[in-house]
């Protein structure tokens, strides 16, 4: 077992060295060599955003406590002053707690949290002295595993990854470590022998166990298994009782900023709205609530454990939860003595409680951020949006009412069916912002703040089978705001074009486009998700050598009888839904949300949440 030496030299010479040298308050220390299991829990973008990341936090204390055979610890992507000394001194990837390095670790574990953040798996693995192929890595080489959102499309990732857990982790996780340490105490030194193993976990998928072959338009002909035992879909997994799945009483304090540097409390997984171009809102499903008791008492022992000073609640759509009236009540009553702040994100303006700007800013007073995406009804109704300009107004007026002056709004461009006047909406909106404080004397010191990203077409939406806006279309429009928005009280910033496409390949890509993030990554692409770090020419020569056509993934619209990359993962919403549920955007017709009506999603195969209430 060897140690990282990790010299003053080095560190003086990077960036935030207490990226690297671990020691947090909350991180869990044990000696390495007394346990079977060793995890590397890796994170492929730096430590300020890794360490931002809720899953990231709850599965590494879950793995620690709930295996007692098993080590896990943490490593996040060096930043570029950081690899440059390492491969200056011939320094392999190390973990946080014992600086281990990551080709000793008997799993090697990343979580995929965006597409552009690939080519840094490949970086990792290099750094790591791990060979970036499954197919060249032998016995006593770490396995590597994935999950995340993006896993529901494996395929990009396919020949790199040995395994993907799909769906949510807490109990996977657990029977997926019980599967190695049976693998590893059997004896055996075929890799392959564990791969067929853990296959047959409920939720783990093997790309090496399937067959992929294509039809002469290079659209996919079949997804087959290679053996009998393998399914022909793998199914996510859920936890049905959040009230009673793993929480830690610990977290890991970073000594240094992060991005989210807060406790965040996790009040429901799902969502009830079905907005159609949000993955999120249809992978997640079913709608699962936590009891606020069970809140209170997770909140009140992560503040005392932690001693941080601002807590979150967190969900995809906040105002959706139930019992958020005598939740944040009590959170306030308990947390104002100790000089916590609470603050709510992610609260829509269709359901936004008068008073509870009161109550949240009782210790400190922030702006208001809310997200229409669309500038026009119409196109709010083909999004399924749900929300009206009434419930703008009134959100806004609140907003004044309570001394605001600071609005962030959020909207996407190049949805389908989008037209200029749509592109205007936008603008028109802001403006309404500006008109509605001048209304009562509020605009003196007002700023409104436009953020504008790219519609990006995601597996499992209604909109998965659209063609992407090409590049010149998406810029055309990007810059018609820009000319039309006043300078002064009205900002704008927007994704980067060329960005958004290459999300775009990676997030319908099949396992071709493999090759394509083999490609960057020799060029030396990484950190793509960086607009200071992004190489587009070597991206633009990696597509070129490859021979593949990105059009054919991104700007090409897919007929609905198409076998898709990502069709051999099962997510529980049916693919007939998100046909109707597409044929309904093209109608501008509005589904309602999942509190007023079942919509037949399929999510009911889950036997949780929301779809027992009806």
């Amino acid at each position: 077992m060897s140690t990282v030496y990790l010299s003053d030299e080095i560190l003086n010479r990077v960036d935030k060295p207490a990226r690297y040298t671990g020691g947090e308050i909350g991180s869990v220390i044990k000696a390495p060599g007394t346990y079977d299991v060793r995890f590397a829990f890796c994170f492929p973008d730096n430590y300020d955003v890794g360490m931002s990341c809720l899953g990231l936090r709850i599965l590494y204390h879950l793995m620690n406590e709930g295996r007692d055979y098993c080590y896990c610890e943490r490593c996040f992507a060096p930043w570029p002053d950081m690899e440059e000394a390492m491969r200056a001194n011939n320094m392999p990837l190390f973990s946080m707690e014992t600086r281990t390095p990551l080709d000793e670790f008997d799993l090697v574990g990343f979580t995929l949290q965006f597409e552009m953040s690939y080519t840094n798996i490949l970086n990792m693995l290099d750094l790591a002295n791990i060979p970036l192929y499954t197919k060249d890595r032998v016995y006593g080489q770490p396995f590597v595993c994935a999950g995340g959102p993006c896993a529901m499309n494996p395929e990009p990732l396919a020949d790199f990854i040995d395994f993907f857990l799909i769906g949510e982790g807490e109990e996977m996780n657990l029977e997926m470590l019980d599967v190695y340490r049976q693998w590893k105490h059997s004896g055996s030194t075929d890799r392959n022998e564990f791969l067929r193993m853990v296959a047959r976990v409920p939720g783990v998928y093997v790309p090496s166990l399937y067959d992929v072959s294509y039809n002469e338009d290079g659209t996919i002909a079949a997804i087959e298994p290679k053996e009998d035992f393998v399914p022909r879909s793998v199914r996510k997994r859920i936890i049905s009782d959040l009230d009673k799945v793993y929480f830690p009483e610990n977290i890991v304090v970073p000594l240094t900023k992060v991005i989210h540097d807060r406790i965040m409390l996790e009040l429901f997984r799902g969502c009830i709205r079905g907005c159609r171009f949000c993955q999120a809102g249809f992978i997640y499903r079913p709608f699962r609530e936590k009891h606020a008791d069970t809140l209170v008492d997770n909140a009140m022992t992560l503040e005392c454990n932690s001693g941080y000073e601002e807590m979150s609640l967190t969900s995809l759509s906040t105002s959706d939860y139930r019992e958020l009236e005598p939740l944040t009540r009590k959170l306030v009553e308990l947390l104002t003595p100790q000089k916590v702040s609470l603050s709510v994100p992610s609260l829509r303006v269709d359901e936004f409680p008068d008073d509870l700007l009161d109550r949240i800013e009782s210790v400190r007073k922030s702006g208001l951020t809310i997200a229409p995406e669309a500038g026009t009804q119409r196109m709010r109704d083909v999004i399924n949006k749900g929300v009206t300009m009434e419930d703008f107004d009134k959100t806004i007026n609140i907003a004044i009412d309570k001394g605001r002056d600071r609005v962030k709004l959020y909207f996407m461009i190049g949805l389908p069916t989008e037209t200029m006047e749509d592109v205007e909406g936008i603008a028109q909106m802001a403006e309404h912002v500006v008109e509605l404080f001048k209304a009562k004397n509020r605009a003196r010191r007002l700023t409104v703040s436009l953020g504008i990203s790219s519609f990006v077409p995601k597996p499992f939406t209604p909109f998965q089978w659209e063609a992407q806006d090409t590049a010149e279309m998406l810029k055309e429009k990007q810059d018609y705001l820009k000319r039309r928005l006043p300078r002064g009280k009205i900002t704008l910033s927007w994704n980067d074009t060329p960005t958004s496409v290459l999300e775009a390949l990676f997030a319908r890509g099949d396992r071709r486009t493999g090759d394509i993030l083999y490609r960057a990554w020799q060029n030396g692409c990484k950190f793509d998700s960086w607009n200071e770090h992004l190489n587009l020419d070597g991206w633009y020569k990696a597509i070129e050598d490859s021979g593949l056509d990105p059009k054919f993934y991104t700007e090409r619209a897919r007929s609905t009888d198409e076998i898709l990359p990502w069709s051999v993962i099962d997510v529980g919403v049916t693919e007939a839904f998100l046909a109707r549920e597409r044929d309904r955007a093209y109608k501008g017709l509005v589904t309602k949300n999942c509190k007023q009506a079942c919509s037949m999603c399929g999510a009911k195969c889950f036997d949780g949440g929301i779809c027992n209430e009806h």
